[in-house]
């Protein structure tokens, strides 16, 4: 009788995965998904179904290997981890890098034919139409509070005084609205010559902004008019005398604010009622030749109509009136020509 010997490896094995399963805790038992679709009611929908099966199979996150990388390139010594994701600087750079085509995140033109740009216009700038607002407001309140002052100044305009004195006496306040209207002038002209410009002469220039376009034109009127009223006085004082050069130079700060004032409405109209250029020029010429009958007139009257020089007042029209108007056409001209770019 053969008695043969038990294999103790296998029975220490067999012992081994007995213990295990009878230490695992039964708390630890995983439900299969159909054990809780049976749990649930028969009317219970996809939703419920599937918060029952996320409530009930709790999933245990993976965690990865922290050991080597064993499938790494050649000459790949240094482990990397599998949290980083970057690359290696010899994987970027190829023969290809600099090409610009070589990236599909880099673009590469554009599809179709671009489209003709919106023209400019005053009435989508809201930069100008706020300062042409703001103009409005304080022209408004300037003559509700000097409107007395200015009704006397249109009275001794056409009506000479028999007093050689300076004049009416004015407050501060009435002198800062009058320069206000002065500027105002200059910033209207400055508006005209801009939109001319784009209108009949050209659309860029060298400049990063419209905006550097129009301060330009702006500065240009203010130093004619700051010039013009520095002229007078020297010729006027010399040969005229203190009182009357200072009665001048008022009545030439009146004359320049109402032709500000009579220039406001163009710019309106053709800012945002679309008036064409041609009527602009036409009524622009109209107010400068009556501005300058009007000084005409009162030059006349003021200096020489007690003395019969009439070959002198033409004279003295032409060389303070009509050469620094042309000169100031040639100037904007000269300037306008330096800051367009000729295709």
């Amino acid at each position: 009788m053969t008695i043969q010997q038990a294999d103790t490896t296998t029975a220490n094995v067999a012992r081994f995965r007995t213990d295990s399963v009878k230490a695992k805790p039964a708390a630890e038992a995983v439900p299969q998904p159909h054990e809780v679709l049976e749990k649930l009611p028969a009317d219970a929908t996809p939703e419920q179904q599937d918060s029952a099966i996320q409530a009930a199979i709790k999933v245990v996150n993976t965690h990865l290997s922290t050991r080597p990388d064993t499938l790494s390139l050649p000459g790949h010594d240094d482990w990397v981890s599998p949290y980083d994701i970057s690359l290696p600087k010899y994987y970027k750079e190829t023969f290809f890098s600099k090409d610009t085509l070589f990236y599909s995140e880099t673009g590469g033109g554009r599809y179709g034919v671009a489209g003709d740009p919106v023209p400019y216009t005053i009435r989508g700038d809201n930069t100008i139409t706020a300062l042409l607002i703001g103009c409005f407001v304080i022209a408004l309140i300037a003559l509700a509070n000097t409107r007395g002052f200015l009704m006397r100044q249109a009275r001794h305009f056409f009506r000479e005084p028999r007093t050689n004195t300076t004049g009416y006496p004015e407050t501060t306040a009435e002198v800062r609205f009058q320069f206000f209207f002065v500027l105002q002038t200059c910033l209207l002209l400055s508006i005209i010559s801009f939109l001319y410009t784009l209108e009949r002469v050209a659309d860029t220039f060298f400049l990063s902004s419209q905006y550097q376009l129009v301060a330009i034109f702006f500065g240009i009127y203010v130093a004619y008019f700051a010039l013009k009223m520095l002229v007078y006085w020297l010729v006027n004082n010399v040969f005229f005398g203190r009182r009357k050069s200072v009665r001048w130079l008022k009545q030439l700060l009146f004359v320049t604010s109402v032709e500000g004032i009579a220039l406001f409405p163009l710019v309106m109209l053709q800012s945002y009622f679309d008036l064409s250029i041609q009527k602009a020029v036409i009524y622009v010429i109209f107010v400068i030749v009556l501005v300058k009958i009007l000084l005409l007139y009162k030059s006349f009257v003021m200096f020489f109509k007690r003395k019969n020089f009439y070959l002198q007042i033409i004279l003295y029209f032409c060389a303070l009136e009509i050469m620094p108007l042309l000169s100031l056409w040639g100037v904007l001209v000269n300037v306008v020509n330096h800051l367009k770019i000729n295709f």
